[in-house]
């Protein structure tokens, strides 16, 4: 489908539904804004894939549930798996109309999940894939990634007179996706949500493997 066949959505004409709400994450959450900003442009027929990480942590404390559609949470690496299954199974029931859809944090995709990731696109089974980058696993006490840039301080590259925080440059994650020769592939910021929401929207309408890094720090 060409750019211009896709209807647009604007912030005048976003859904005033919600489909990622009451959940615990800090204030001013960018991941939390990414996740909410997806789902509305995705919509109801969604069913979302999360692997450990602070979206699956602030989302599912029962008994306040903040999703509003179909979710899960999967186990640390197998995000990508779980969610091709997923879509195969929507696909083998004849469903239309229907997306499945991947919110992971940095160390869940560049680190700890990206096998698995690699091997869908490799399929090129039908998913979104969306990376959060908040530049350290931060829900476990904020340890440095593989997205960490150099120099950045934390609980495992402390800032001292021996270390200077981190060590190593923050991976190429684009770069990788698209050297898989990827359906789509996109980088983002939520301080730019009307870019985020129309990346959001052409992976909705493109066939196969679609991956969006967002930066949410």
């Amino acid at each position: 489908m060409n750019n211009t066949d896709i209807k647009r959505i604007t912030p005048k004409n976003i859904t005033d539904k919600e489909f990622f709400y009451g959940h615990k994450a800090c204030a001013g959450c960018g991941g939390s804004l990414a996740v909410r900003l997806a789902l509305k442009v995705l919509g109801e027929r969604t069913f979302a894939v999360l692997p450990a990480g602070c979206m699956s942590a602030v989302g599912f404390i029962y008994p306040q549930m903040a999703f509003v559609n179909n979710a899960i949470i999967s186990t640390f690496p197998g995000a990508a798996s779980m969610a091709s299954g997923v879509s195969v199974g929507a696909k083998a029931l004849g469903l239309k109309d229907y997306k499945t859809v991947v919110f992971a944090g940095d160390g869940g995709t560049a680190d700890i999940g990206l096998q698995a990731l690699s091997g869908a696109i490799d399929r090129n089974d039908d998913i979104i894939y969306v990376c959060y980058d908040n530049e350290a696993y931060m829900n476990t006490g904020i340890q440095k990634s593989g997205l960490t840039p150099y120099g950045t301080k934390t609980t495992t590259t402390p800032a001292g007179t021996n270390i200077h925080g981190a060590q190593n440059s923050k991976k190429n994650l684009f770069e990788i996706m698209a050297a898989h020769e990827i359906a789509y592939a996109a980088t983002a910021s939520v301080g730019y949500p009307q870019d985020y929401i129309d990346k959001i929207n052409k992976a909705k309408h493109t066939k196969g493997t679609s991956f969006i890094h967002v930066y949410a720090s």
